[in-house]
Order: structure tokens, then sequence, then C-alpha cells
């Protein structure tokens, strides 16, 4: 990647001057800007892929992608809602080229960027909050087992917090398929949460 003068500070500079300038084809402005945003791209493909080495890739080939359509963005949405649309597509094409089944996520590395609960927070009771992330890690378990169809829609409304208008901008789907789906996926990821009811009420 390129180097930056110290007098110029890509960090200070405002997002959107930063994308501007990756629309001319700057490469250290999207250097900044991939700075920004990899460890949520990277935490989407975690949640998606299900193992380290098929986020990594994804989010990888997410970056090279945005990279090279920056000359196509023409803000009509926000730049993180076609940021995360490429990445999304950039993860599900992961996962049909790998055709791997996803690793529990209890069997994963910790993620760096995963706000559970806090083990050595001070005051903090140990057998409640170890309770509250073996919960924690049973239902991210059963999201990766999901089909990535009804994955994304969970990932992206319930783990990610994204609104309806979003997913439907990020995945191109008007917002009654985006509720259908997410109720669908709800039902799949409560049938297979059916066995371990007692452990995460």
């Amino acid at each position: 990647m390129e180097s930056v003068p110290a007098a110029h500070s890509e960090s200070a500079e405002g997002e959107t001057a930063l994308i501007r300038r990756c629309c001319r084809g700057e490469r250290a402005a999207f250097d900044a800007l991939a700075a920004r945003y990899a460890p949520r791209i990277y935490n989407l493909a975690l949640r998606l892929a299900g193992n380290p080495e098929d986020a990594s890739d994804a989010a990888q080939e997410a970056l090279v992608r945005a990279f090279k359509a920056m000359r196509k963005f023409r803000f009509q949405c926000a730049f993180s809602t076609w940021l995360y649309r490429i990445a999304v597509n950039a993860c599900l094409d992961e996962i049909k080229r790998r055709k791997r089944r996803p690793l529990p996520l209890t069997d994963l590395e910790p993620d760096p960027h995963d706000d559970g609960p806090d083990l050595a927070a001070p005051g903090a009771d140990p057998e409640s909050l170890a309770l509250e992330r073996v919960q924690r890690e049973t239902i991210l378990a059963a999201v990766a087992a999901l089909p990535p169809v009804h994955r994304v829609v969970i990932v992206l409304y319930d783990l990610q917090g994204h609104s309806y208008e979003e997913i439907g901008a990020m995945l191109d789907l008007p917002l009654g398929t985006v509720k259908s789906r997410l109720n669908r996926a709800r039902l799949a990821l409560r049938a297979a949460l059916e066995p371990h009811m007692e452990l995460i009420r």
C-alpha cells in the first residue's frame, strides 16, 4: 500500500472526501477507507462463512471488488450499504466455492470484534457471565449451521442491527421479501435451538 505523507492525515479526513478521492482512483484514500471498514467486514464474513479461513478470504475479496468498483459509486446509497452489499456477495460466493459446512462458532478463534460478555470485567459474576457466553456461543453455532439464504438475514438484522431497508439495499430485495425471509430464518433457528432451550432460557 502507498505511504501517506504525515502532513495529510487520512484518518482525520471526512469519509465523503475520501470516497470522492477513491472514485478518482487514489489507492491511498481507499486504503484509509478499508482500514475503517475492514474489522466490520471481517466480522460479517466470520458470521456468514462460519470459520476464520473462509472469512478472511471473503473479506479480502470484498475489499478487492470494492476497490475495482469504486469509480462506479454514485452516492445513490450510503457507502457502508454499498460496501456491505459487495461483502455479502463475496461471502456467499466463497461459501458456494468452498462448499464447506461451517464450523461451529464455539470451535473458532475468539473474534476480536465480538462484543460479548467480558469475563474479566470488574465486579462481574464469573458464573453468570460464563453461562451467558455459553448461551451466546450456542446461538451463534446454530446460526452458522443455517442455510446461507437464512443465515445472511439473521446476521444482518439480529446480530449486526441493520434495518429492513438497509438489508433490502444490501441484498437487492423488496422490503416484503426481507421480512418474510427473516421470519423463515427465525423459525429455522428456533427449530435448531429446540434441543438447547433449557440452556439458553
